[in-house]
């Protein structure tokens, strides 16, 4: 990539004019629409996925405009050498190969004169021999009992992923283990998971690279303290996933397991490594996680080979940005016409948002431009009868709709209004795009419709494990494409770091009174002392 800045380059300078083209009256999405073989020119099928963004305000000079903005760019290029152990985390000196973790090839991925796969391999073989024995029996916990329940303890990417597609293949978790999540450290999550599992057949996973992060730290010990009280040894019913040689992977502090964690995948895109692993094929059994890794495989695949009018995650990625800053969209809906897909939504808002939302570019400059957009999301038809007004007659915003051909459950078949419940769901997925972008008249201004307003739709076959890993792998590739098209690093994530400094001198207080009655939090600021005052008196003075 160019150290260039991309609003200087002269293929910015045109879409800023082909912006001013779109936005006149004549290119409305009611006209765009009429065009001959518009779903044919504006759409494709990659890994399984249909794309679908013949909605979206565009013309074919536009395309050809985003495409040579992605050549110039050279993101096709920086994808691939990302895949190949490039070292294109820049700020932390990593490579970034979460597309190893789902890797079944034979090629080599070196990083530092290593073979990444021969760990990224292990590890995997790892996981399969331990489901298998748990699933089986033959690892129990320490009154004898089989584990009946799986507690996820971890924060951010280490559950927010999993989370995603735990729920997304629900219908075939058949192993007799019920998955829990405990990621905020708020005493209340707590409560809840314990009032569901029953100690004796409880395993808890605590997720985290570095094992040390604060909320997973109290909730671990928390996890602890609990089961000792149940007078239960928990060394028979603890399991880490961790980088190697952490605190977590500590022989003086022995576990059932320890899966190690590697320092070339970011939490956000680790759900395809033991991350997600562990607790997946427990959950849904090894076999069915590894289908999971080939859908994944399959679209990393496609998103490195594929030429760049055909790439969807490229073009998905264009799109974006094209909403964003030509047409000066702040937002971007995830709208899912399937409920197990209800986390998607949370996860990349995580994904997407930690990724993308930077203010200066990899070689440290500040950006003259916006990155990143807020994500957020529920599925359909709750949505339309949530935030749709706004959707329709209020501020506009890009949506994804996601449909699904062939439910999980085919077996429920009744009939309302002539038709079945996915019949209905689907009469709603076909209807909304078409609402937005052409609009109504009238003549009661409170019943108009303005239309204009911009989306695309996936379509998937099924909610099968493999289409459940090439959504993740797309929705991964295309932040990462983004990322690259600005210049900037999806990998690193310094934002979040300065509330928990900040946290670190209030906890400090907070300590200091537990041991110490009479503390009266003056080194604190005044804001903060009240705060302090109003928690340690129990009350709003």
């Amino acid at each position: 990539m160019s150290e260039t800045s991309i609003t200087d380059l002269p293929i910015w300078k045109k879409l800023l004019q082909q912006a001013e083209i779109i936005n006149s009256k004549k290119n409305h999405l009611r006209s765009l629409l009429q065009e001959e073989n518009r779903l044919n020119d504006f759409s494709g099928t990659g890994a399984g996925i249909f794309y679908d963004y013949s909605h979206q305000r565009i013309d074919g000079q536009t395309m050809e405009l985003l495409l040579e903005l992605a050549e110039t760019r050279k993101v096709m290029d920086t994808f691939y050498l990302m895949t190949t152990g490039k070292k294109v985390n820049k700020t932390e000196n990593r490579a970034a190969l979460h597309t190893a973790a789902r890797s079944f090839s034979d090629r080599p991925v070196m990083v530092e004169h290593e073979n990444v796969m021969t760990e990224i391999t292990r590890v995997r073989d790892e996981i399969k021999a331990f489901s298998e024995k748990v699933i089986s029996g033959k690892i129990c916990g320490s009154s004898g009992k089989t584990f009946k329940h799986v507690v996820v303890i971890g924060i951010g990417g280490s559950y927010l992923g999993t989370e995603f597609a735990a729920q997304a293949l629900k219908a075939f978790a058949d192993k007799n283990i019920k998955l829990h999540f405990l990621a905020n450290v708020d005493v209340h999550n707590f409560g809840w998971i314990a009032d569901e599992i029953d100690p004796e057949t409880t395993m808890w996973i605590v997720i985290s690279k570095s094992y040390t992060t604060a909320e997973t730290t109290a909730n671990t010990k928390m996890a602890y303290t609990f089961m000792a009280e149940k007078g239960l040894n928990p060394e028979k019913h603890f399991v880490t996933v961790t980088a190697k040689g952490s605190p977590g992977d500590d022989p003086s502090n022995p576990v059932l397991q320890s899966f190690h964690m590697f320092n070339f995948i970011g939490g956000r895109y680790s759900v395809t490594s033991a991350v997600g692993g562990v607790p997946l094929s427990l959950y849904l059994g090894y076999d069915r996680f590894e289908e999971l890794l080939q859908g994944a495989e399959e679209m990393d695949i496609h998103a490195t080979k594929s030429h760049a009018e055909s790439n969807l995650p490229l073009i998905a990625a264009l799109i974006s940005i094209w909403n964003n800053n030509f047409l000066n969209y702040q937002a971007q809906a995830i709208i899912p016409y399937a409920a197990p897909l209800c986390k998607l939504a949370p996860h990349v808002q995580q994904l997407y948002m930690e990724s993308n939302g930077k203010s200066v570019s990899t070689e440290g400059d500040d950006l003259n431009f916006n990155t990143g957009v807020i994500i957020f999301g529920e599925p359909g038809t709750n949505a339309q009868h949530s935030f749709f007004q706004l959707a329709h007659q209020g501020r506009p915003f890009p949506i994804d709709f996601i449909g699904v051909i062939n439910p999980q459950y085919e077996q429920y078949q009744s009939i309302s209004n002539g038709v079945t419940n996915h019949q209905e769901l689907w009469a709603n997925l076909i209807s909304q795009p078409k609402a937005l972008a052409e609009g109504m008249d009238n003549e009661d201004r409170a019943r108009f419709f303005s239309g204009n307003r911009p989306s695309s739709t996936i379509l998937l076959n099924d909610l099968s494990p493999k289409n459940i890993g090439r959504l993740l792998s797309f929705y991964e590739a295309k932040t990462v494409y983004e990322a690259f098209i600005w210049g900037i690093n999806p990998f690193d994530q310094f934002g979040v770091e300065l509330g928990k400094k900040l946290a670190s001198g209030v906890r400090q207080e907070m300590a200091e009174k537990n041991t110490n009655k009479d503390h009266a939090f003056d080194e604190a600021d005044p804001i903060a002392k009240f705060y302090l005052n109003a928690l340690f008196s129990g009350k709003i003075d």
